[in-house]
């Protein structure tokens, strides 16, 4: 980020932050298996921070691409959250504000990138072996039903 130190750690303020529930064709996700705090080693949705100047779609096309390597369609907002963690005195530690979007590959080859240990697919059934929280999981399965009852349909596959 341009212009002045960002602490992501006891943040001033909320910090707004963009992720993608990207979908294939089959209906599988993807996810990715995050390095760094917060919840480093848990398995996510790839985004990250929007950059100062930056919209939201395009922050979640950086996002994806640098994370797992691939182009996407951005599609509707799938919903938001807010990802607030405290130390043990009560002290904020992180505070983002989330806003998930759905979306579908266009090209690229997966492969984790920066911020991302490892990057998989996973299809429905199979994404409770991921020990994804709740809200992410959540998240997936609202995006998984906007694409069933035909709200959002990509014009081509």
């Amino acid at each position: 980020m341009q212009g002045f130190p960002l602490n992501r750690e006891y943040p001033e303020r909320p910090l707004v932050g963009v992720g993608a529930v990207v979908v294939r064709e089959d209906n599988a996700v993807l996810l990715v298996r995050r390095e760094h705090p917060p919840r480093a080693g848990e398995w996510a949705l790839p985004g990250g921070l929007v950059e100062l100047g930056e919209s939201l779609g395009d922050a979640v096309r950086r996002e994806v691409g640098e994370e797992c390597g691939f182009q996407i369609e951005v599609g509707p907002l799938v919903g938001v959250f807010q990802p607030i963690e405290r130390d043990t005195t009560g002290r904020v530690r992180f505070h983002y504000v989330v806003l998930d979007y759905l979306a579908w590959p266009v090209g690229g080859s997966l492969h984790a990138a920066s911020d991302a240990v490892e990057a998989a697919w996973a299809l429905p059934e199979e994404l409770s072996e991921y020990g994804l929280r709740p809200e992410t999981a959540a998240m997936i399965e609202q995006a998984l039903a906007m694409t069933r009852v035909g709200e959002t349909k990509r014009t081509s596959w």
